[in-house]
């Protein structure tokens, strides 16, 4: 089996490097998809309550005959429970949908600067870490000045900020704060939904090194540092994107497809979000 690498993120939890999403995954599909991921080799899970599969999560971690403790698994606060209380009553929802007695990462998913005080939400989010439900507490789309407001006013610094990044969004900017400050970055929407698959550059890198452009581009993610959870209802697909330790990018290489960029999002700008369900 493969050993995918770790992250050590800020309080001493180990991390997986490598990943698997959950997003848009049905919920009367997610079990058998997961359970593919984990044969794979997949020690890492994605989820979240706004994607509606928490509960099969749980059920195929139970289902693989793996230890819990050998997978990794993320989930993160849906947007309409931001206020103290009902972030702790969503984080417990969130365990017993999952069946388990901790999370390893819990995140709040949007900043939703319009809607309430994501300060407040953070409170919530310490009282949860000190608890030891959660492994570790971070946050998804955070922008360097939400996230300063979480560092001037609060006491727990996120391990995590999970943002949208690929070639046409390389988040530079974002992503040196997080560096700075001990924040681990994960990437959302890797591959850009996609776009940059045909992307001349990357179609090229991919050819010489006899690879698709997907796990060139993923390759691109792990050497910048990048958490990363690629997702596939395919088990072919799966193990293609698994199979991403027996080759490396040249430096030249890793500035080609970073010089792509364009600031271009495929989802929304967080500093505009503010959609609740």
């Amino acid at each position: 089996m493969t050993s995918v690498p770790t992250i050590r993120l800020n309080n001493g939890v180990e991390i997986p490097q490598l990943g698997f999403g959950t997003y848009q995954v049905k919920p009367d599909e997610t079990k058998e998809t997961v359970l593919s991921a984990l044969e794979v080799g997949f020690r890492h899970i994605d989820t979240a309550e706004m994607y509606g599969n928490e509960k099969q999560v749980g059920e195929a971690v139970r289902a693989s005959g793996l230890d819990r403790g050998d997978v990794f698994v993320t989930s993160k606060l849906n947007n309409g429970f931001h206020a103290y209380d009902d972030a702790l009553k969503a984080f417990d929802r969130s365990l017993e949908d999952l069946g388990f007695d901790y999370l390893d990462l819990f995140l709040i998913h949007w900043p939703l600067p319009d809607v309430g005080d994501f300060v407040e939400t953070w409170r919530a989010m310490e009282k949860i870490a000190r608890s030891g439900r959660a492994r570790a507490v971070g946050v998804s789309n955070f922008q360097p000045h939400h996230l300063r407001r979480l560092l001037e006013e609060t006491e727990i610094v996120p391990a995590a900020n999970q943002i949208e990044a690929h070639p046409y969004l390389t988040q530079d900017e974002l992503r040196a704060f997080d560096a700075d400050h001990g924040i681990a970055t994960e990437a959302w929407s890797p591959i850009a939904q996609g776009k940059v698959l045909g992307d001349p550059t990357i179609t090229r890198i991919a050819e010489r090194h006899g690879r698709t452009p997907a796990q060139v581009t993923l390759r691109w993610h792990l050497q910048r540092g990048d958490i990363v959870f690629p997702k596939s209802l395919r088990r072919a697909r799966m193990e293609e994107n698994f199979d991403l330790f027996d080759f490396e990018l040249s430096d030249d290489e890793i500035g080609e497809i970073s010089r792509l960029n364009r600031d271009e999002r495929v989802g929304p700008d967080p500093d505009t979000f503010n959609w609740i369900p």
